[in-house]
């Protein structure tokens, strides 16, 4: 954000904004920041900044800069003017201003104090001293931040002054936790409710809020002292009054200093930041074999871990390269650090991190000189890393990748540094993405500029990444990967792969593309971001567990009473509220058409009715149809009514069926924490929340009803001359019964028979909309609305923020800003740039390894949190092995195959189960479908049917996967489940 910028552009910040938060965007908005080094590492780094670099173009920098373009290197332009017109294009809030004058010895660094943050990158350790101690002597202290890469091994070292005061250590949302009780005693003991784990830890504080009893906690804070992961303690409560019931605490934050030292003062005695636990002595023997090779001083004077020589040649014999997913990696993490310098949100990183990559080069080791000679091309810094051949390697692979959105940009400017697909014979790079352009995307998803919004994001992608290498060979499809497109995406195209990357938002979807891998024996890359929160996963065949091989607890689902009738928090409200667009503008509309697409006539359903015939939706149709809007006007009374039902009668009812008082069978009150008895809202036009409701609902029912209307049309004179003569029916409780269990499930409305009143009144209706000629072609279509949250034009958000704030308002609960009401109504997930550089670049280094057809040991998982700051790296879970009998054991890759033909018969079948593979079968599974199960009535007689009459397969099918039990071998164990068995309805489906 530039410092000139007085207004934060929701819909282009909206993801970073829920990262971040309003404070530290506005702090963004105002600061300034000195970033000198446009090699692989500055590039990465760059937020809003006066960049700085003295050095020409070179070809060299083709391979890790990714903003540097061949005809600058021919018309030796300085690095620095190159890449300040490209990075000014990103944002068009961002004042960029470039500088090319020398720091050297004799510069005077008094410029620098205009500046709250100063990165150096590619800067000599002795100037970086310098510049550090000249930041850290200011008042205020400029935040410092050196970064260096040295091929295999990269560095970030930060110093934000002798104190650094933090506002928000974690950056995570606290939640309110509701009470069980409260004792009165000294100390009082707080047990949350259900046993619901309270996260807190001892010194911590919590304010409580809406106590019932011992009123004097309300909105008092109180220090913790954990007892259990569901209670603790909060000092003397004993001459409180006694705790009666209801409530619940907060965790409030409290600010927290850092304290830092210049790197003088930390050479010698670092603190470092451990990724990788497997060797945890890493990081202290790169610092000194780092600071070694740069100060040209011997290992032991800064050494205090043994020392690795093989690290120490590695590093030695790379250093003048580099690895761009290195550098991607380790700018991300240093991004992620100047925001926490410029905004003071989130622990910073005390205050070294290096992370290496030597289990890419060890396999390497024994190459020739010669492997690593530069010439002369793009692929210098690499090549003196990996070597030639490595890299011929990664110019044949065939790649698909499944989603080009942020991770997706980051992998694609990765393959092309490190020329991934380019040979001609035999690489590619297929991408494939559904998805248009947002004007969201493109706070970081950089392959994308302002005039690409509403382009499709696969072949915009591809084009910006042959800018970045134009001898990159993408193919790139608009399709999702699904069942539906197993045609394009068939076994035959992942037979042609060497491996898969997913660049995904959704579990769903990953699942699917992780059974298609595996299926088909092929690698598969995974990594997600969530906020500063980031994983990667590899997938290799027969070395490691899929995807599917762990399962994440399901989310919780909020009960259905609890959004129908009793919320407590504002998720619950904004859900509700969301639950109503999508029924009244969404579903309901979209049945509407599915149903007179299917009765050609509103006559014919009639006859059929009268004749007795049940049809499906008929009820909801039939109103809808009778209650059809014609006029702006109508729509206003409609949204009035909503306003009525939604804010008043439903309380009112609520409070006739359960009256305040109401106790249940063991004496207890009804409306106690964490159920909130409703207060009905009388109407009001002059409150603004009212008045939103009214006419964003209005303009949805004119939107589903093709109803114009105009700008007038919404002004307060004309809402309020309408709703005038809106009558509103006097309000009259019924006995309905209202559901109370938290285990109850949404009933499907439209599967339940229709009552015969309710019949009739349907005839009725459709009779009388006959007979006035409301019958009309228009008539029998509605346009349904897809929720669109990033236009603020629609209406769409405008609902969904006014209803969710009149529902918190009825139940007294603090209701959330539009933008929490957003992300949660949106299900966005937050995200930053910074994370989404960091998975990218981690999983491109595993890319390398996967292309080196690498063992076990040198691959890496990882999970991280920029914001802590904690990366941690593992060892990928190894396949499990399922010993069956005898020696025989199969694990999730594999796959036992039989080979059919059109007389083949299940009893063929098992038998060559039998012979093939020495297992006795006792029971064969399609899908959901028992083929054969000897105990149940007529299977044995299936024995003599075809295989072909059996599974019934479409005509394009040459396989199907059995699942086959095989018998224990001890009698009274049970069946044991075999891997799957894949048979093929003739020798021709084979695959290749």
């Amino acid at each position: 954000m530039a410092a000139d910028s007085m207004e934060i552009d929701d819909s282009l910040y909206s993801r970073q904004r829920y990262v971040l938060g309003d404070s530290a965007m506005h702090q963004m908005a105002q600061s300034s920041v000195f970033l000198s080094g446009m090699g692989g590492l500055g590039i990465e780094i760059v937020q809003a900044v006066t960049l700085h670099d003295t050095k020409q173009c070179d070809t060299w920098d083709l391979g890790s800069n990714f903003f540097i373009r061949k005809e600058d290197v021919l018309s030796q332009k300085k690095r620095v003017e190159a890449v300040c017109s490209r990075v000014a294009e990103l944002n068009p809030y961002v004042h960029v201003d470039m500088s090319s004058s020398a720091l050297d010895d004799n510069t005077d660094f008094s410029f620098l104090r205009k500046y709250q943050c100063v990165i150096l990158t590619e800067a000599r350790l002795c100037l970086q001293k310098r510049v550090n101690a000249f930041c850290h002597s200011q008042q205020p202290p400029i935040r410092f931040i050196g970064c260096d890469a040295y091929g295999i091994c990269v560095r970030v070292f930060c110093d934000f002054g002798e104190e650094f005061e933090v506002s928000d250590p974690t950056g995570e949302e606290p939640k309110e936790i509701f009470i069980q009780s409260i004792t009165q005693d000294n100390p009082g003991v707080v047990t949350c409710m259900d046993n619901q784990p309270h996260g807190l830890q001892t010194g911590q504080s919590v304010v409580f809020r809406e106590v019932n009893g011992m009123v004097e906690l309300n909105g008092t804070a109180r220090q913790v002292s954990v007892l259990s992961p569901h209670s603790f303690a909060i000092g003397d409560t004993a001459q409180l009054q006694p705790y009666a019931h209801g409530g619940f605490f907060v965790l409030v934050k409290t600010p927290k200093t850092y304290r830092f030292e210049t790197i003088e003062r930390q050479l010698c005695d670092p603190q470092v930041l451990t990724p990788d636990f497997s060797k945890p002595e890493a990081p202290l023997q790169i610092h000194a074999a780092m600071l070694a090779h740069t100060c040209h001083v011997s290992l032991p004077v800064y050494s205090q871990a043994p020392v690795n020589t093989e690290l120490v040649r590695c590093l030695s014999r790379t250093a003048r390269g580099i690895l761009p997913p290195l550098a991607a990696a380790v700018g991300g993490l240093a991004s992620q650090e100047t925001l926490k310098a410029v905004t003071g949100k989130f622990a910073p990183l005390q205050q070294w991190f290096y992370l290496d990559a030597i289990e890419v080069v060890r396999p390497l080791q024994s190459l020739s000189a010669e492997e690593f000679v530069p010439r002369g091309d793009r692929y210098d810094g690499l090549r003196a890393c990996i070597g030639e051949s490595m890299c011929l390697e990664l110019h044949k692979l065939r790649v698909f990748m499944v989603g080009c959105g942020a991770i997706g940009c980051e992998m694609l400017k990765n393959f092309a540094l490190l020329g991934v697909g380019l040979a001609k014979s035999s690489g590619e790079v297929c991408i494939t993405d559904p998805d248009l352009i947002e004007k969201s995307n493109l706070n970081r998803q950089f392959l994308f500029r302002p005039h690409h919004i509403q382009k499709p994001k696969s072949t915009t992608a591809a084009e910006a990444t042959c800018d970045i290498n134009p001898d990159l060979q993408v193919d790139a499809h608009l399709n999702k990967v699904c069942p539906a497109t197993e045609s394009i995406y068939s076994d035959t195209f992942y037979s042609r792969l060497n491996l898969v990357v997913t660049a995904l938002d959704n579990v769903e979807a990953r699942r699917y593309v992780d059974s298609r891998c595996v299926s088909n024996q092929r690698p598969l890359l995974d990594s997600g971001t969530m906020g500063t929160k980031g994983h990667t996963e590899i997938i290799v065949p027969n070395l490691t567990e899929s995807y599917n091989s762990h399962r994440d607890p399901p989310e919780e689902e909020i009960p259905f009473c609890t959004l129908k009738s009793f919320p407590s928090v504002i998720e619950h409200t904004i859900q509700w509220a969301r639950d109503k667009f999508e029924n009244a503008f969404t579903h309901k509309p979209s049945m509407y058409n599915t149903f007179w697409q299917t009765h050609s006539s509103a006559e014919v359903v009639l006859q059929r009715m009268q004749a007795g015939e049940s049809l499906e939706g008929s009820f909801q149709v039939i109103k809808l149809l009778s209650r059809r809007p014609g006029q702006w006007e109508q729509c206003i009374a409609i949204a009035r009514l909503k306003f009525e039902k939604y804010f008043k009668r439903k309380a009112l009812q609520l409070l006739h069926s359960f009256p305040l008082d109401t106790r249940l069978k063991d004496g207890s009150l009804f409306w106690q924490s964490p159920k909130r008895p409703p207060a009905p809202i009388d109407f009001d036009l002059k409150d603004s929340l009212h008045f939103t409701f009214i006419v964003s609902t209005a303009r949805l029912f004119a939107g589903i009803y093709n109803i114009p209307y105009t700008e007038t049309d919404l002004s307060e004179e004309v809402v309020r001359r309408i709703l005038s003569d809106v009558k509103i029916p006097e309000y009259r409780p019924s006995e309905k019964c209202i559901e109370t269990d938290e285990t109850a499930k949404k009933p499907e409305q439209q599967k339940m028979p229709l009552s015969s009143e309710e019949e009739r009144e349907a005839i009725t209706q459709l009779l009388q909309a006959i007979a006035a000629d409301r019958v009309t072609p228009e008539s029998l279509q509605m346009s349904p609305l897809q929720f669109e949250k990033d236009d603020d034009s629609n209406g769409h958000m405008d609902f969904v923020a006014s209803a969710s704030a009149l529902r918190a308002r009825v139940y007294s609960i603090e209701p959330a800003d539009r933008l929490k009401t957003k992300r949660i109504a949106g299900k966005i997930i937050p995200a930053i740039a910074t994370a989404t550089a960091a998975v990218a670049g981690l999983v491109a280094l595993e890319l390398i390894k996967v292309a080196g057809g690498y063992g076990f040991d040198s691959f890496k998982n990882c999970f991280f949190n920029l914001a802590i700051p904690v990366v941690v790296l593992t060892e990928p879970a190894p396949v499990k092995r399922t010993l069956i009998r005898d020696n025989i054991y199969y694990s999730i890759w594999d796959c036992w195959t039989v080979f059919g033909h059109e007389d083949f018969t299940l009893s063929d079948f098992m038998n060559t189960v039998r012979e093939k593979y020495g297992i006795e079968p006792t029971m064969v599974v399609h899908g959901v479908k028992m083929l054969y199960v000897p105990v149940m009535p007529g299977h044995s007689k299936r024995l003599k049917l075809t295989m072909q009459k059996l599974i019934k397969p479409s005509v394009d099918r040459r396989y199907v996967d059995l699942t086959v039990s095989f018998a224990p071998e001890a009698d009274g164990d049970e069946d044991l489940p075999g891997p799957p068995v894949r048979y093929y309805f003739s020798r021709d489906g084979e695959t290749p």
